[in-house]
């Protein structure tokens, strides 16, 4: 599962709590990778900064605490306020990270090319606006709340895991073993 977010973003501020908590319900076999999109001057430094943060493995430190930076302290630039690289790479640093060593990785060809990389999904995802779930790769859930969001991507991943298990190798074979149906116990076409 994806979640398609940007720091600067209001809605999705106010959308982590809430999937923070689900994640937490959630089968251990069930993972959350984020994608920062890459929507503008105010966007991409803070993008650029979690795919340098992720690759040094700062990210369960840094992402709540630099959405509550910019929502809830107003330490870090909000939407409209256009942040430096520099302010993000002092923003890392605070955690222990070589400061000059962050802002380099934020402007390396690594970087970039995860930016491209992460816009091309975000286009094949059609992913319209943050923040956006999507499910098994295939999934762009919209809801009409944010809970309902939440119960509607819980009934994906349900369906998701429901069938990767019925075509595991065992099921398989035990598939093979069993007789077909007769013609009358199949189930119709198109369902």
């Amino acid at each position: 599962m994806v979640e398609v977010f940007g720091y600067v973003c209001p809605a999705c501020a106010r959308f982590h709590p809430l999937l923070a908590s689900w994640i937490e319900t959630l089968p251990r076999d069930v993972t959350l990778r984020y994608v920062p999109a890459p929507f503008g001057a105010d966007w991409d430094p803070y993008a650029r900064g979690f795919y340098v943060a992720d690759a040094m493995g700062l990210t369960s430190r840094t992402h709540d605490a630099l959405i509550d930076a910019i929502h809830l302290t107003h330490t870090m630039p909000g939407e409209g306020q256009s942040p430096s690289d520099e302010a993000v790479a002092k923003f890392y640093g605070n955690y222990g990270v070589d400061t000059l060593l962050f802002l380099d990785q934020m402007r390396s060809f690594a970087t970039q090319a995860k930016m491209q990389r992460g816009m091309q999904f975000l286009v094949r995802s059609s992913v319209e606006g943050t923040p956006t779930l999507i499910v098994a790769g295939k999934y762009r859930v919209t809801g009409r709340t944010y809970r309902d969001t939440l119960r509607i991507a819980s009934e994906l991943v349900r369906r998701e895991r429901a069938s990767r298990v019925a075509t595991t190798p065992a099921a398989l074979s035990h598939r093979t073993l069993s007789p077909p149906p007769p013609p009358t116990a199949r189930a119709p076409q198109g369902s």
